[in-house]
């Protein structure tokens, strides 16, 4: 999706800046800057610089400012690289960006066709024939050789999870289905297989893919040696299937049809329990790094409306980890009904409530502001109505957030999905945020026709 230019002097600097850089390989100043996408710490520009079309990756204000990255901008490039001489299809960059150049870090790449729009791609292609590429795709990234690319970040098991848990107890340690996932985790740690590349944020959204066939992997700055699985799991997760729960490999076919394709490409023989470590593993790290979201604005890192919002969507990954858990209850625990909802706040016969004055607020926002904005700033005005939402349904439904003492007794196992009661307690705690955060989330209409129904 494309954003508006940047203010005058803001592109003034930056094509000065890719003027120097472009002309140390040869090519003239860029025209037609496009930004891409990006917040406040990534960015991505197309432009044309001669007969090239170019894309710029950056961070505007360097390596500083770009948290939670496994490799730096420089040694992403290096790796891109390296995947192009190992086949893998993944964009060729140009030159990478210098100091001196004055606009942060990052370098430039000669543009792919295709389209990263997760909505278009499912639209456009053939399920088992795009998963049958993405496999193969996979199994070229696991074969990438980087021992010439110095130090590379190397992830243990035991010792991420040890990380996991730090993280999760700074954020609070208050989520009961967190609690329950991460206990579940360290009892489920598999034993360590021969290290590989894994690509590390390999899903809809990070490939390109032009008339249903894979022309590019993009975003390689979470790439680490660790367990291929990681990877295969990654795409499964409930979030990058985008409303296709009979198709958990990336929304486009079953998990066997994807691990066929990675075998038959050269890849290890596919594990279905490390994959579901994987699963439930990467879901959880999906929800602190949505959680790590609120704490980026929090102390004034990035004070974007977005980061704000996504990090709401903690309760999506806490749902879907309850039902990947949920299997571990007693039958007679997974048949129990669940409690009743908290009753709703009744709309006012006097004066508004909190929420019908954010409703009122983002009416108007709707009304009377939209027609005058675009660009970037419709984009935020959208991002402003859903967070209204979210506050007014809050105000509404009243869903319990957080308990920090059953939070400790799953972690600490005093509790556990035997426990009378407990798993229809989370089940109703999950449904319950999830329809306040992010009511159309595609997991929470089936959730509640499973849990609901009993």
């Amino acid at each position: 999706m494309s954003e508006q230019a940047p203010s005058n002097d803001a592109a003034g600097v930056l094509a000065r800046g890719l003027a120097a850089a472009l002309a140390r390989i040869g090519l003239p100043a860029p025209q037609g800057l496009e930004r891409l996408s990006g917040g406040a710490n990534m960015e991505s520009w197309r432009f044309t610089a001669g007969h090239e079309t170019c894309v710029l990756r950056r961070a505007p204000g360097g390596e500083a400012l770009v948290g939670g990255r496994a490799i730096g901008l420089e040694g992403e490039a290096a790796l891109i690289r390296a995947a192009c001489r190992a086949g893998v299809k993944a964009p060729e960059v140009l030159v990478v960006l210098e100091p001196q150049d004055g606009i942060g870090s990052g370098f430039i790449m000669r543009a792919i066709p295709g389209t990263p729009d997760p909505a278009e791609i499912l639209a456009e292609s053939d399920g088992e024939v795009l998963v049958a590429e993405l496999g193969r795709e996979l199994a070229a990234t696991h074969r990438i050789d980087v021992s010439q690319l110095g130090d590379f970040p190397v992830f243990e098991n035991r010792e991420a999870l040890a990380t996991l848990r730090e993280r999760y107890l700074s954020y609070g340690g208050d989520r009961p289905i967190l609690s329950l996932a991460l206990r579940w985790l360290e009892a489920n740690v598999p034993a360590a297989v021969p290290p590989r590349l894994v690509h590390g944020d390999f899903r809809m959204g990070n490939v390109l893919v032009d008339q249903g066939h894979l022309t590019g992997v993009l975003d390689w700055e979470l790439a680490h040696i660790g367990d291929p699985h990681e990877d295969l799991a990654y795409g499964c997760m409930t979030v990058w299937r985008f409303a296709r729960p009979d198709r958990p490999a990336f929304g486009l076919a079953s998990v066997e049809a994807l691990a066929r394709a990675y075998e038959a490409a050269g890849g290890e023989t596919f594990d279905p329990v490390r994959f579901r470590f994987w699963l439930v593993y990467r879901t959880f790290w999906w929800a602190l790094g949505c959680m790590q979201m609120g704490n980026t604005w929090r102390g004034h890192l990035d004070r974007s409306l977005e980061r704000v919002v996504v990090a709401r969507r903690t309760s999506e990954q806490e749902l879907d980890l309850l039902l990947l858990l949920e299997e571990m209850a007693p039958e007679a625990e997974r048949n129990r009904p669940l409690p009743p909802a908290a009753d709703p706040l009744l709309p006012g016969t006097g004066e508004p409530n909190g929420a019908e004055v954010l409703t009122a607020i983002s009416e108007w926002l709707n009304s009377d502001i939209k027609p005058l904005v675009s660009g970037r700033s419709k984009f935020n005005l959208a991002v402003a109505r859903n967070a209204l939402g979210i506050v007014a349904r809050e105000i509404e439904q009243r869903p319990q957030a957080t308990d920090k003492a059953l939070a400790d007794d799953l972690l600490a196992g005093r509790a556990d999905l035997a426990t009378p009661g407990l798993l229809a307690r989370l089940r109703r705690m999950a449904l319950g945020k999830l329809s306040a955060d992010m009511p159309k989330y595609p997991a929470l209409a089936l959730a509640r026709a499973k849990w609901e129904g009993n």
